[in-house]
């Protein structure tokens, strides 16, 4: 008679806050006029990959691409301001492997059922956790995600944070050199890139304990 085991099966949640959960995710800390340039280093090393970015307005979307292309990227830009047919033409090529990089908005997205995605790079976070989730939910846990955050980021990447019950890991990019902070008034502004993020608020609470 064989020995039976009562060891319970682990439960697979297909939500999307645990498809995010199990999805690979970093960010990377930048002020919002370099993150331009850190996004083309950034690519350098996915220019094989299957790559959407996803932005907050169809005008970013265009100066993306357009900076994208002249850096000799597979790239195109897809918003609400294209036809249907093109944005349909743009999913082909991409899912074909004829494109490797979709730039475009969060509404749009949800349209273009692409397929095969390797990396949703957030170079503007979400308002909402929810739409974060959404992001990530496209590449079905193949690849990974990757957020740049400015300062004026920082409390959307927090909620996001908050909502997931997780810190995002971190990460520094080897070879990237910040630019001076643009400034008209004459003062210094902080570089909150080169300190702890929301650490700094469980100190507090850890103090206050």
């Amino acid at each position: 008679m064989s020995e039976q085991t009562d060891t319970p099966e682990e439960s697979i949640y297909h939500d999307q806050r645990s498809v995010a959960l199990r999805t690979t995710q970093s960010v990377y800390f930048v002020q919002e006029h370099d993150k331009v340039s850190m996004l083309g280093l950034l690519l350098n090393d996915h220019k094989e990959n299957q790559v959407v970015i996803v932005v907050k307005s169809k005008k970013k979307a265009d100066a993306l691409s357009e900076f994208l292309i002249s850096k000799e990227f597979n790239a195109h830009c897809v918003h609400g301001n294209h036809r249907q047919a093109q944005q349909k033409e743009a999913a082909t090529k991409f899912n074909l492997g004829a494109l490797n990089i979709i730039i475009t908005t969060d509404m749009i997205l949800k349209t273009l059922e692409l397929e095969n995605i390797k990396l949703v790079l957030s170079y503007d976070l979400p308002d909402s956790a929810q739409n974060y989730y959404i992001r990530l939910a496209f590449m079905k846990e193949l690849g990974e995600a990757i957020a740049l955050v400015s300062p004026e980021d920082e409390p959307l990447l927090s909620d996001i944070e908050s909502n997931m019950k997780k810190e995002i890991e971190e990460k520094v990019l080897e070879g990237f050199v910040a630019s001076a902070t643009p400034n008209h008034t004459g003062k210094t502004k902080k570089d909150r890139t080169k300190k702890p993020r929301h650490r700094k608020n469980k100190v507090k609470k850890e103090q206050g304990a």
